[in-house]
């Protein structure tokens, strides 16, 4: 009896401190449900109008999944859907884990931010645009602020291959190389940076990168699905196939699988949904509760600040971290393009929301997709947070409207539930919660537009066939049948 009253205490206060602020579950919330199952829809379409094979996803509220899924396939050969745990290739997401091991070594005193990078590297002896500019440092490497170029000198991101570098040839080349800048004059994007990060790490460590990032991060913080390097073993598997950009025929063509190798800290990662959503519940966890968990709560902070700005006000970036401003928000993230794949990581650790976004084809704009992700979900779970006994449960009458209604002149109507009511959605859309037009129930089947001002405008009339579901809406004197 001891043992189990010990064992319930102790559940207890695990629970209490991993447990999330939001008392009970928020995707049981009528404010949030309708908000995922919204998002849920216009990703769905967005999906099929931009021919993606497979997207999938996930929303994060502190240690709450609120909602991962996906849609289309990972696999469209095998027929096999596109889920939370399909693998992709991450790429430059990559560059996050390397940026915590760099500054995990920093921390134990392994290391400085000021560090030149040839006091652990001795090889890079690459060429300098100017006798006498600044060393290139380990912070020049974080902030893209080296003026390093982009790549190694080997056309990795040339198909129809796409063959990277090894360490020995990236080794081989670098004295052959010349900088672009001299450092800490512009922001310059950089592959090649931060593959050295990954190079200093090892160095310093006195292990292989992989070895130390799976011992010192992955493995600590759970991520079991998510690897150093893209796992050629769940091909055919859980690995999702990677295609390309639509042609000018109107398809997409696979991809060859590839492997990062040598630029593996830059761009080599491969991960899911799920793990990426416990990446960001481990962040959020960190800046809540500080003290440390794989990494010091004020390292976190310190990376995910601004330690660049370009001088053009565009390019703001932390370690590691990009840093973004939308709309007076600031948000935390990282953005990956690799041969076959687009994702996205986004956080906005002041409310504690984050969403990631993952598609298996390029032309995929995977950050905006986040942030569309964002703008659909995030006031929802804030107000859920800020006011738990304030939602309103949603006329089960309303429901029967709901579906997708075809628009002759390209695209469809999705009525959803928005905002506790009905409301229309124009799709295909990349911007869908500004495309909500409110709706409000007026007569039987009736309803009226509600104008930005609350006055109400013209009628929208659902008529109903025999299953007691709309087959047609008529908004304008015109018709819309319905299609799903």
């Amino acid at each position: 009896m001891k043992h189990f009253r010990w064992l319930i205490a102790t559940i207890l206060i695990v629970f209490v401190i991993s447990g999330p602020a939001y008392a009970q579950k928020l995707s049981a919330d009528p404010r949030v449900a309708s908000a995922v199952e919204v998002l849920k829809v216009w990703l769905d379409a967005q999906r099929a109008y931009e021919q993606i094979p497979g997207v999938s996803g996930a929303v994060v509220y502190d240690q709450e999944l609120v909602w991962s899924g996906g849609s289309g396939y990972a696999d469209p050969t095998r027929k096999a859907p596109a889920t939370p745990s399909t693998i992709y290739s991450i790429c430059s997401i990559s560059k996050l884990f390397t940026s915590i091991a760099v500054m995990q070594l920093r921390d134990a005193g392994k290391l400085r931010l000021d560090d030149p990078v040839s006091k652990h590297l001795p090889w890079f002896t690459i060429k300098r645009t100017s006798a006498d500019a600044p060393e290139i440092t380990i912070e020049g490497l974080l902030t893209h602020a080296s003026g390093l170029p982009r790549e190694s000198d080997y056309p990795y991101w040339t198909g129809p291959d796409f063959i990277f570098p090894t360490h020995d040839q990236i080794v081989a080349m670098i004295s052959k190389q010349q900088t672009l800048y001299p450092a800490e004059t512009y922001w310059q994007y950089s592959n090649l940076g931060l593959t050295l990060a990954g190079e200093v790490v090892a160095a310093v460590s006195g292990m292989p990168y992989a070895e130390y990032v799976q011992r010192k991060i992955l493995d600590p913080l759970g991520l079991t699905s998510t690897t150093p390097e893209i796992p050629e073993r769940q091909r055919g598997a859980r690995l999702a196939a990677g295609f390309g950009a639509i042609n000018r025929e109107g398809k997409r063509i696979a991809m060859p699988f590839f492997q990062a190798r040598g630029i593996a800290p830059a761009a080599g990662f491969a991960s899911t949904a799920e793990d990426l959503a416990r990446f960001a519940s481990w962040q959020f966890r960190l800046l809540r509760k500080g003290g440390a968990e794989v990494l010091k709560a004020n390292t976190l902070r310190e990376m995910q600040r601004v330690h660049w700005l370009d001088s053009n006000f565009e390019n703001s970036w932390g370690l590691g971290f990009e840093v973004l401003r939308a709309e007076g928000k600031t948000f935390v993230g990282h953005g990956g393009f690799c041969p076959g794949y687009r994702t996205a990581i986004l956080l906005k650790p002041d409310d504690f929301v984050s969403t990631v976004f993952m598609a298996n084809a390029l032309r995929v704009e995977s950050e905006t997709f986040a942030g569309r992700m964002y703008d659909i979900v995030a006031p929802a779970i804030k107000d859920a947070v800020k006011n738990p006994k304030a939602a309103k449960r949603v006329d089960p009458e309303l429901k029967k409207y709901l579906g997708s209604y075809d628009d002759s002149f390209g695209g469809e109507i999705a009525i959803v539930i928005w905002e506790g009511g009905l409301a229309a959605l124009s799709l295909p859309t990349m911007d869908p919660a500004k495309q909500m037009t409110k709706l409000q129930k007026t007569g039987l089947h009736t309803f009226r537009r509600i104008r930005q001002d609350e006055a109400l405008g013209e009628e929208v009339v659902f008529e109903m066939g025999p299953d007691g579901r709309p087959s047609r809406l008529k908004w304008h004197s015109n018709y819309y049948p319905r299609v799903r």
